[in-house]
């Protein structure tokens, strides 16, 4: 299903992940953060982001939050405060990448 998004067209799933990562940017991040709550992207968000981001282009599969702790160095506390109520499926999808398989 098609969505637009900080005024562009895109590609999303019926739970707003998008299907094409190449028409992520920053702009459509941060709306998609707003429709899940979070109305400001701090440079700690966009360390998640980019950390998230990087893993799926080296490994090919959405890191675990234990990776995200481990490889990316971020506490699971801060994971939780920076994007509560599902850190991993809300960073995710604000970084453009498919939905977690761990999450329901």
């Amino acid at each position: 299903m098609e969505k637009t998004l900080a005024g562009q067209t895109v590609n999303v799933t019926e739970e707003g992940y998008l299907t094409d990562k190449s028409q992520w940017n920053k702009e459509i991040a941060v709306e998609i953060a707003k429709e899940v709550g979070i109305e400001e992207l701090t440079s700690r968000h966009w360390e998640v982001i980019e950390f998230l981001q990087k893993d799926y282009e080296e490994t090919g599969k959405i890191p675990t939050i234990r990776r995200v702790k481990k490889v990316g160095e971020i506490s699971t506390k801060d994971l939780y405060e920076l994007f509560p109520e599902g850190p991993l499926m809300k960073a995710s999808k604000i970084a453009g990448l498919s939905k977690p398989a761990s999450c329901v």
